[in-house]
């Protein structure tokens, strides 16, 4: 344990001594996003032989930022570096001041280089939240201090950092928004000692002494004589007490006052019901290649529930981010609130959502879920998965997500559009057989009680005749 904390401590030294990678974020020709900044990341995961590892290692030189983008009220930094990993920062506009609202951290476990013998050597994602808030249009972020962001098995170290985001003129303010971490510490200071010196010829008040007792007392000697004084016993003896009481015979009369009942009503509290949410926005989301060809569509509204609370998905507040790859694909939507990765594998015939992974915050915290053994949307390769009515899908014990108006395709998307689409089964026109076969069943087993209970009837009747 020493050795790892003196690692930490090395490590943190040599990277302090390094100075931030600058990013510059252009939109139209313009500065748009400016980032200087120092990033570590520290992540554990398991090797070949299920030992536990930590793999610890810093923003690369070569991170590059061309796939930030910039908005109005939304911008985010996006800085892909080493072998597959990324690192992005979302921000917010609200009014006067903006904010960063989710940290994105994509680790590949398969790169060698940061995790040796690594067992998995799939794309991994981890999400937080950074403290970076209400800092001021047209000013310059700046803090030297270290911003810790924790995620599971990730630890996120953010320093020496310089941000602005939505740069209107295009040039970096030099109005700088300290963190509250490099704000200085008042401190009182006493004042100075002063000492008064007399002025010549005044008055000087003499305190008269007192000489000392120097009397000495003599030592008590007289001693007391012992008390030989013998107190005789006491033969005195009680006679016995032989007066006997009357019985008391008085009878109480019975208390026939009745009590007035409480006619006092005490108000029923009143329940605040909780607002109904509308129907969430069908967002419309793509992911590209390098060359721009689309190879991820999605169009779903999402709405999720976490620990009683429910909230809805804003497409218009989302930012945008994922990868494709032959066996797996990623769709990462991040929002103020919530961070949503899904992940969707195949198996050459077909696809399916296979990993879903929510940060958000709500009024009780921060909380993170993950369920890495889905089974949902299935639909074979070269087509889409659509399903037009509402589903609820519970992933964990704590988080279920409604879809509405759902249409996905991870792998094979041609010309940028939808294949063709393989419905679910409450849209298929075989839904309307559910509640026929039930209909059925319920009259069949109306029609088996009857007949059981006519049995039974007659059954009895010849019981009685045979007596």
């Amino acid at each position: 344990m020493m050795s790892r904390c003196l690692f930490f401590f090395v490590f943190g030294i040599v990277f302090q001594l390094s100075h931030g990678i600058e990013f510059n974020v252009t939109k139209d020709g313009k500065l748009c996003l400016y980032a200087n900044l120092e990033l570590t990341f520290s992540v554990t995961y398991e090797d070949l032989d299920n030992q536990t590892q930590t793999a610890v290692f810093a923003l690369t030189d070569d991170a590059n930022s061309t796939k930030s983008t910039c908005d109005a009220k939304h911008s985010m930094l996006i800085l892909n570096f080493g072998e597959g990993h990324a690192f992005s920062m979302s921000f917010s506009k609200i009014e006067e001041v903006y904010e960063a609202d989710v940290v994105t951290f994509t680790y590949n476990l398969g790169d060698p280089v940061h995790f040796p013998n690594s067992k998995s050597k799939e794309p991994t994602v981890a999400t937080g939240f950074p403290d970076i808030k209400n800092i001021g249009m047209d000013t310059c972020y700046s803090c030297k201090s270290e911003d810790l962001i924790e995620s599971g098995d990730v630890n996120i170290t953010l320093w020496d950092v310089q941000m602005q985001a939505f740069i209107s003129d295009g040039n970096k303010s030099s109005e700088i928004s300290s963190c509250p971490a490099d704000e200085p510490i008042s401190s009182t200071t006493a004042g100075p000692n002063t000492t008064t010196t007399a002025a010549p010829n005044a008055t000087t008040t003499t305190v008269p002494t007192t000489a000392p007792n120097t009397t000495t007392l003599a030592p008590n000697t007289t001693t007391l004589a012992p008390n030989t004084t013998t107190l005789a016993p006491n033969t005195t003896t009680l006679a016995p007490n032989t007066t006997t009481l009357a019985p008391n015979t008085t009878t109480l009369a019975p208390n026939t006052t009745t009590l007035a009942p409480n006619t006092t009503t005490m108000p029923v509290p009143t329940t605040t019901p909780v607002p109904t949410l509308p129907v969430p926005t069908t967002g419309n989301y793509s992911i590209g290649t390098v060359n721009g060809t689309v190879c991820l569509l999605a169009n779903f509204g999402l709405r999720i529930g976490i620990k009683g609370e429910e909230m809805n998905l804003d497409p218009n507040m989302a930012n945008v981010s994922g990868s494709c790859g032959v066996n797996s694909s990623e769709l990462t939507l991040a929002s103020k609130k919530m961070t949503i990765r899904f992940t969707f594998t195949n198996d050459t015939k077909k696809f399916r959502l296979h990993d879903l992974n929510i940060s958000v915050s709500t009024s009780s915290g921060n909380f993170s879920v993950e369920n890495s053994s889905l089974n949902l949307w299935e639909a074979s390769i070269g087509s889409s998965y659509m399903c037009n009515k509402e589903q609820t899908f519970n992933i964990t014990d704590t988080l279920s997500i409604h879809t509405f108006s759902l249409h996905v395709q991870p792998f094979g998307v041609n010309k940028g559009v939808f294949s063709t689409a393989e419905e679910c089964f409450l849209d298929s026109d075989l839904s309307f057989l559910v509640p026929i076969a039930v209909g059925v069943a319920l009259s069949f087993l109306i029609i088996l009680v009857l007949i059981s209970y006519l049995i039974g009837r007659r059954k009895s009747r010849t019981g009685y005749q045979s007596v």
